[in-house]
């Protein structure tokens, strides 16, 4: 499960917090849905009702976005881009919906700043991710579709 949900309270043990829901449409990957059911089915398991009426009602709006077919020409949904920092470093980045997003992992919205900054993107091109620290141009170095 994505920590993004969880904080610990005073006592230790977890709650969880709820984020409003968006007006963009509620993309997921096949395989982000299939990990939210299973973590549906487990905070069913554990008597979360918070997080399980949570995931029920995102599960319920959700719309399944298979990925490209083929090799992509451009980031999009359910692709992965490698990109190079300006300092040599190289990261991968799948591009995945705002309930499956996992940035340690790699798992990156499509709504995000950096998400925003790859979609559409070719391999050469370089984009300029916003963050609050500055602009950082990141240069695509290849892309793939996600399995």
């Amino acid at each position: 499960m994505s920590r993004a949900f969880v904080k610990e309270d005073e006592r230790g043990g977890a709650t969880f917090v709820i984020r409003s829901h968006g007006t963009h449409p509620n993309y997921v990957t096949p395989a982000g849905i299939e990990r939210l059911q299973d973590d549906l089915a487990a905070a069913q398991a554990a008597g979360t009702a918070q997080r399980a009426e949570y995931l029920e009602a995102r599960l319920k709006t959700m719309i399944v976005v298979d990925p490209p077919a083929g090799t992509p020409e451009c980031v999009a949904f359910g692709t992965v881009a490698t990109v190079r920092e300006p300092s040599g470093a190289e990261h991968r980045y799948a591009i995945v919906g705002e309930d499956e997003a996992d940035p340690l992992r790699g798992r990156i919205s499509w709504t995000s700043p950096l998400g925003q900054a790859l979609v559409d993107a070719r391999v050469g091109e370089c984009v300029d991710w916003r963050r609050p620290a500055g602009a950082m141009p990141l240069t695509i170095l290849a892309i793939e579709r996600a399995e």
